[in-house]
Parts: C-alpha cells; structure tokens; sequence
C-alpha cells in the first residue's frame, strides 16, 4: 500500500499526484508578498537619504496598500477571464515591472510609482494564490497548504529585516528590488512551466468595475488616513472609507457582474461571518506591528532590530500554532476557531498593560499569544469559507480573502494611527506620547477584536447558513 493511501491527510500526500509543483509555486507567491513589505520598511531611510523623500515614506507603504487590495479584489475575476496560468504568470511579470521602477528610479516620484506597481503585481499574485489553493488542492489539505503558508510568513518575518539590514548597511538598497525583480521574473516563469493546462474557475466573463472603482476610493482614503496626521481628519477618512465599502457591498449584491460571493455582507451565511471575522480580527491586531517597535524603542532603549524581533514573535507564535494544530480533525477545527479568536482578545488585553508597565517577558507573550490565535483560527476560518463557495464563486470568494485581509490590516492601521495621534504621538515621539499610545493603541482595538470574536463564533454555530 502507497504512504498516501495509508494516510490520504498526511503531508506526503499534500505533494504527492503533481501538487508538490503547485505547492511550490504558491510559496514562492506568498514570499514575494510577505518579504517585500518588511524588507522595504528597513530600506526606507536608505532611500530617503539618496532620493529626498523622507516626507514621502508612508506613500511608499500606502501605495503599494491601494494597489495590493484592489488586484487582490479583482483576482478572481482575471482567473476566470484569462485562467489561472496566464494570470499567475502575468501577474510575476507586472511586479518584477514595478521592482525595476523603483530600482532604477533617479528619484522619488518614479520610486513610489513603482511601488504601486509593485503594489499591483503583489496583490494579484496574493489573490491567484487564493484562487489556485482552491481549485488545485482538494478539501482536505487545505488547513496544511494554510500552515505551511503561514511558516514562509514566519520565514520572511526573521529574515526581512536581516536581508534589508545588510543592504542598507552595505549602501546597496537599489540591489534589494533587483533582488526581487529576479525571483518575480523565475516566477512567472515557473507559473508557465509548472501549471499544466489551462485551468479556469467557474464564472462569468464580466469585470466589476463598478464595484471595483468605488473600493478604489474606499481604500485610498483609509490609506490616506494612515498618513494623515490630525486624528479628527484621519477619523473622517477612515469613516468615509468604511462607508465606501459598505456601498461596494451594496452595490455587489445587485450587480449582475460580481465582485464577491452571493450573500457575502450577510452575517447569517458561513462566508458573510467569516469575512466579517477576518476583517475585524486583522484590524484589531495592526496596532502591535505598526507602532510596537517605536513604542519598545522609546519607552525600553531597544534598537529597532531588536524591538522589530520582539514583535516578530507574533509571526513565530502563528507559525508555530498553525503547524500544531494542521492535522485537527473535522470534528475540532471549529473549537480551534472560536479558542484562535478568544486567544486575540486576551493578547490585547495583555498588552494594553505590558506595553506600557509590564515586563518585557510579558510583552513577548503577548505579541505570541497574539499570533498564536491567529495560528489557531485562520486556516480552519478559511478552509470553512472555501467550502462554503459555490462553483460560480469559487474564484472570486477564494481571492477575496486576501482582499478582506488586507483591507482589514489598511483599516486597523489607520484606525491605530488616528488613535496614537489623538494621544499626541503624531506632535513628537516622547516618553509621555509612547506611554499614551502604548494604553490607548491597544485598548481601542478592543472592540475590535470583540467584534471578530462575535463574527467567530457565529461562523462556527448551528444557526449559520452555507
């Protein structure tokens, strides 16, 4: 008897029939996305220092946000168009585009434009990830293909900032995006190679550009509100971006091309609560890694490697936790849900103290325990989601849980940034401005995390619709 009939949900069988290639391929993909914001947030006052744009830094993070969520949004309608194997090979090639541009760019306008490109290219490379874990992996991998994308997340997290570190030290950042340019372009290549076939979802053949130009607004003013430094006009664009999703979600539900899935604002379906989950649970949590590390170095001394490893253990503790907890049954990936979700709400309250007066061990368990609950919870939120997808919506329900992620992380960001400067943190970095934040950044995320919760357990109840 073969090792994979003995055991059909082992790891062995995940790669076995022709699925190690495509495994491959995804991982590449997810470490593309997840080592270029890390490695650039280390770079950055290198290229400020050569280009001038320090006044600039956030638009450097901000567009590539705007370009990410709405490729990652309208991931799944490409696939359907074009197919899985020209998109994902497409997409490799748009941000290799993007990486040359910033490369080479004589100075900060062409640098940040292409970093929306580069924003582009990621997101769609994040979606097609979705969408090809859907249709190439059966059901039952699906919470391995997850962990094992959350540890090249746990990988790119150690080693980022180390690899931006030695290039900045070394004065070579343009060599950084020549770096990345290279693996897009053996990616795109691999895409053509590996994915036999042509496969193409279920679908129409229409894009949503209604849906897609209103989202566009949405997140380009929770990205601004980001960068904006009064809290009030930071709130307001907030709201307003809120709001502007609430009318995609609208304006979705009755178009006759969709961005999303049937009933996918409706809290009473598996996909509705889970987004909503998704959604709530990533926003309450931005506040560790965007403030965190300015909050350790001023209030504790530390260096910003050193302060950046510290809330590093948040990717270890999901890594970790999502490896463990792979080989659940059926019978336990709803508990692990419900105890994921209620593992996020106790990290931030943990933190809402240790930051400011507990010890920096109490830190550390924080910022893990925070990632250990996500470890415990996304890939069975998700795989829950998937299986909830009909044919028709199994490529744009699977890409739009990058979408909702990443919107989720924009919107948590600029909520942590209007609360730190409503505290002051915004006027100068103080001693009094980073205990402030250290309190309030984490304790309005609360409700946050309350509200993700709720959704959680919903997702996971007997009342809940497929």
């Amino acid at each position: 008897m073969s090792e994979s009939a003995a055991a059909p949900n082992s790891w062995a069988d995940l790669l076995a029939d022709g699925r190690l290639p495509r495994f491959a391929l995804i991982c590449l993909g997810v470490w593309l996305g997840a080592a270029d914001s890390l490695v650039t947030a280390t770079i950055m006052p290198s290229v400020g220092a050569e280009l001038g744009g320090y006044g600039y830094f956030s638009w450097a993070t901000a567009g590539f946000m705007i370009g990410a969520i709405v490729a990652g949004a309208s991931a799944g309608r490409l696939s359907e168009i074009f197919g899985l194997k020209p998109a994902i090979a497409f997409a490799g090639l748009v941000y290799a585009a993007g990486c040359v541009m910033s490369a080479a760019g004589p100075n900060i306008g062409v640098f940040l434009a292409g970093r929306v490109l580069q924003g582009v290219g990621g997101g769609w490379i994040s979606g097609f990830s979705m969408v090809a874990i859907a249709l190439l992996f059966p059901e039952r991998h699906l919470a391995k293909v997850f962990a094992a994308v959350s540890g090249v997340w746990g990988i790119a997290t150690v080693l980022g900032p180390l690899v931006g570190g030695l290039f900045a030290q070394a004065h070579e950042w343009r060599m950084v995006f020549w770096l990345f340019a290279a693996q897009a372009a053996a990616f795109s290549l691999a895409a053509v190679w590996l994915l036999r076939g042509d496969t193409k979802a279920q679908g129409g053949q229409g894009v949503p550009w209604t849906q897609l130009g209103v989202l566009t607004l949405g997140v380009a003013a929770i990205a601004v509100a980001d960068i904006t430094r009064g809290a009030l006009a930071a709130g307001g664009l907030v709201l307003a971006g809120l709001v502007l999703l609430g009318v995609v979600l609208k304006i979705d539900a009755r178009a006759a091309v969709r961005l999303l899935p049937h009933r996918a604002a409706d809290l009473k379906t598996i996909v509705g609560s889970g987004y909503a989950a998704m959604f709530a649970l990533t926003a309450a949590s931005m506040g560790l890694s965007v403030y965190g590390p300015a909050i350790l170095q001023t209030l504790r001394g530390m260096s910003p490697l050193w302060a950046g490893y510290v809330i590093a253990a948040e990717a270890l503790g999901w890594t970790v936790c999502a490896l463990l907890v792979a080989d659940t049954s059926d019978v336990w990936d709803g508990r692990w849900v419900r105890f994921g979700s209620v593992c996020v709400v106790a990290s931030l309250v943990l933190l809402t103290w240790a930051m400011r007066d507990g010890s920096l061990a109490s830190v550390i368990a924080g910022s893990t325990l925070l990632g250990a609950g996500f470890g415990f919870f996304w890939s069975f939120m998700s795989r829950r989601v998937m299986a909830a997808l009909s044919g028709e919506d199994r490529a744009i329900g699977s890409s739009a849980i990058t979408a909702v992620r990443q919107t989720g992380a924009a919107a948590g960001a600029a909520i942590a940034g209007a609360t730190a400067n409503l505290v002051g943190f915004g006027g100068g970095l103080t001693v009094d401005t980073a205990q402030a934040a250290a309190l309030w950044v984490f304790a309005t995320a609360i409700p946050l995390a309350l509200a993700g919760t709720w959704a959680a357990f919903r997702l996971t109840g007997s009342a809940v619709k497929a």
